[in-house]
Order: C-alpha cells, then sequence, then structure tokens
C-alpha cells in the first residue's frame, strides 16, 4: 500500500458547489469572474509557487481541482513540475495551471490554501526523519489542527516527508494517531495505546496497562510512565508486571514529562552525569539555551531518555523500547541526534509549521490566450509557462 494513499474518499477534497466557493472566496476574484463572464473569456495559465522552500506536496490541491472541475464541467489541465517528496527553491512555479479564466478566478483562494502549509509541513517532517534516520515517527497532528482539513493537510505532508526521508535511508513517519488519516501511511487504522486520562480514571499505572492488555490482548503495549510522576518506579513495575511482553519486544514506555519537572530521580547535576556517562563530550560543546534545556532541562529531555533507558537495562529489560513525545520539532530532533538519545519512536505534531507567514502560496497568471504576461517583478515565473503557452499548450 502506498504511503501516500488518499485515506477517505470523502472530506476536503471533495468538490464545494459554486455558493459555498463564491462565499469562502476572496470578493475581488468573485468579481473578476463576474466580469470576466460578462466582457468575454480567455484561456490562461496559472503559476502557484511558495516564497521559502519546501517539498512538493500538490496532490491535495490538484484532486480537489480536478473534482470542482469535473462538478463544474469544464475541461483544464494542470502541469505539476516536480515530484511529490521533491526539493523545491523558493519561488519555483509547484504547479502550472490552464483553462478558463471565467471558471478558475473564484478558485485561487482556495487553491493557495491547499498548497502551502503541506508543503512546508512536509519539509519539517523530512528534516525530522533525517535528523534521527533510526527512529520511527507517529504523526499526532490531529488535536493541533483547526478541522479535519488542517488535520488531513498535515498527516498528508507527513507522509510526503517521511517519503522523501525514505528515500535517503530514513525511517520517517510510519503511522498517525487516527483512522481518518491511516490510509496516508498505508496502515488500515489509527495507532496509539492510552492516554493520561485512562491513567487516571484506572488510579494507577499498572492498572491501567493491566486493563488496556485485557481489553486488547493482541496488541503492543506501551503505557505512559509520567502520570504520577514516577516514569521511573511505574515503568519498572509495568515491566515487572508483564515479563513476557517486555521479553519479546512488545512493550514500551512512553515518556512525555511535563516540561515543568524533571523525570523522576533526575535534577540539573544528575541530568549532566547521564549525559557524560553515555555520550561522552555531548553537554561540553557551546549550546545555546534551548539545545541546554533539550539536552538536560525538564520535560523529556536527551538525559531523561538516556536515565530510562539505563534503568531498563540495568533491570533487564533491554528490549522495551522507550518512546517519546512533547514538543519534538526540528529543533528538538536534532538536539536528541546529538546526544545519541536511544529513541525507539517519536510521537510528535510538531511538524505543523510554527510560522504561518511561511505558507502562504502564491499565484499569479502567467499567460493570456497563449501570450505571455505578468505583473513586474514576477517574470521569473515566465520561463516554463511561457514557453508552453507560445506553444499552444
Amino acid at each position: 500500500m502506498s504511503a501516500v494513499q488518499s485515506p477517505t474518499a470523502f472530506g476536503p477534497s471533495q468538490a464545494l458547489d459554486d455558493a459555498t466557493i463564491r462565499a469562502r472566496t476572496d470578493a475581488y476574484f468573485n468579481r473578476t469572474r463576474d466580469i470576466v463572464t460578462r466582457f468575454g473569456d480567455r484561456r490562461v495559465t496559472y503559476a502557484l509557487f511558495v516564497r521559502r522552500p519546501v517539498l512538493s506536496a500538490t496532490r491535495l490541491m490538484t484532486e480537489w481541482l480536478d473534482n470542482v472541475a469535473c462538478a463544474r464541467g469544464i475541461s483544464l489541465t494542470h502541469e505539476v513540475m516536480f515530484p511529490e517528496g521533491a526539493w523545491v527553491g523558493a519561488g519555483e512555479p509547484l504547479v502550472y495551471i490552464t483553462g478558463s479564466f471565467a471558471a478558475l478566478a473564484d478558485l485561487e483562494t482556495l487553491l493557495l490554501q491547499k498548497l502551502g502549509p503541506p508543503c512546508v509541513a512536509a519539509l519539517n517532517a523530512y528534516q525530522m526523519a533525517m535528523a534521527l534516520p533510526k527512529v520511527r515517527f507517529l504523526a499526532m497532528e490531529a488535536r493541533h489542527c483547526a478541522g479535519f482539513e488542517m488535520q488531513e493537510q498535515m498527516a498528508y505532508a507527513a507522509s510526503i516527508g517521511s517519503l522523501a526521508a525514505r528515500s535517503e535511508g530514513a525511517m520517517g513517519f510510519v503511522g498517525g494517531a487516527n483512522d481518518a488519516t491511516a490510509g496516508f501511511f498505508g496502515q488500515p487504522a489509527g495507532l496509539g495505546t492510552m492516554p493520561h486520562a485512562l491513567i487516571g480514571y484506572a488510579g494507577s499505572t499498572l492498572r491501567a496497562a493491566e486493563m488496556f492488555h485485557e481489553a486488547f490482548p493482541e496488541s503492543d503495549l506501551v503505557v505512559l510512565t509520567d502520570y504520577f510522576g514516577r516514569e521511573v518506579t511505574d515503568g519498572l513495575a509495568v515491566c515487572r508486571a508483564f515479563p513476557e511482553l517486555a521479553a519479546a519486544g512488545r512493550l514500551a514506555v512512553r515518556l512525555d514529562t511535563h516540561g515543568g519537572r524533571f523525570l523522576e530521580g533526575l535534577d540539573p547535576q544528575k541530568s549532566y552525569a547521564a549525559l557524560e556517562r553515555n555520550t561522552p563530550g555531548t553537554i561540553r560543546r557551546y549550546r545555546s539555551e534551548t539545545e541546554l534545556r533539550n539536552l538536560v532541562g525538564t520535560g523529556v529531555s536527551a538525559a531523561a531518555i538516556w536515565r530510562m533507558r539505563e534503568v531498563l537495562d540495568e533491570a533487564g529489560f533491554p528490549k522495551v523500547r522507550i518512546i517519546v513525545s512533547s514538543g519534538f520539532n526540528v529543533e528538538k530532533c536534532l538536539a536528541m541526534a546529538d546526544a545519541h538519545a536511544p529513541i525507539d519512536v517519536v510521537g510528535t505534531g510538531s511538524f505543523i509549521p510554527d510560522r504561518w507567514s511561511e505558507t502562504y502560496a502564491t499565484a499569479d497568471i502567467v499567460s493570456y490566450d497563449g501570450e505571455p504576461r505578468v505583473k513586474v517583478g514576477r517574470e521569473f515565473l515566465l520561463r516554463r509557462a511561457g514557453d508552453r503557452a507560445a506553444a499552444g499548450t
């Protein structure tokens, strides 16, 4: 199954009716459509691009465009200039769209919404996967998204970033946290075991693990260990209660320690010592404040991960995996790589772009009835589109 298979046959890629499109698009595009319809249509070519480097992640946009064209009964062509997952430089046209000006004028707003954010998020996902190439990632973007359309875009982006990273030997994102987007990762369903709320309900970490295993005995057991602030104590208690799962590599502890405190048993000095024992020299290089926090600070630091690995190995559980979450963006992944942190899986939604101003895609018409023409300053868009327009394509 393809890593970028469409997860559903409905949702954001579904065509909208003309009234809904008109209501959601910018007024001047609607008025342009009205004017062009009144004074005579022309065949135009649009160039769509993003102002910053990205990975090509265009399929959600082009699928939606095709669905709209089908619903409207219009003929158009789109030429994707880069395969999915390919590096695209700042300002390079990602897609050329050719067709009726009257039919395309009111689509620009929605097309751009579906282009920029996935391309930037795909690059973020790729960079994270390449920073930790031997680590599997789980896309947990849904809770951070403003509705399902954004959720679909971000999950798709993670799959595209992984597609690029896997071509270079990384493991990348292997699944998502819910069923609706699982198809992007070639999975039949979402991945995940328990939230903190289940541990609160159960009254203890061990009891929550027992409940989960009784309800889902065929599933691997991944247990959160930070609810009571006893990551080490509760993690070992679960391992001892399920020795067969631990020995078979079917048990994992998930570290999600709150950023306001250290992992159980650590403090600043002990965190430095944990890194010095396991990755000598890492902490001695110059560090920014953020790097230091990721390495030896509170929350899920590299020192915390190393300490958890130490206690698991010392207790006779070398096959118990460590899953980490909490703020794992590109920068934090790079810090973990530098510390050689023994991570098996990263759960993250932090591939979502931090600065949305960088996701803004732009469109310009670059030919009218085959004549190359674009506003001053955007002539760089004419090179390929102009040649094709002159050839009558």
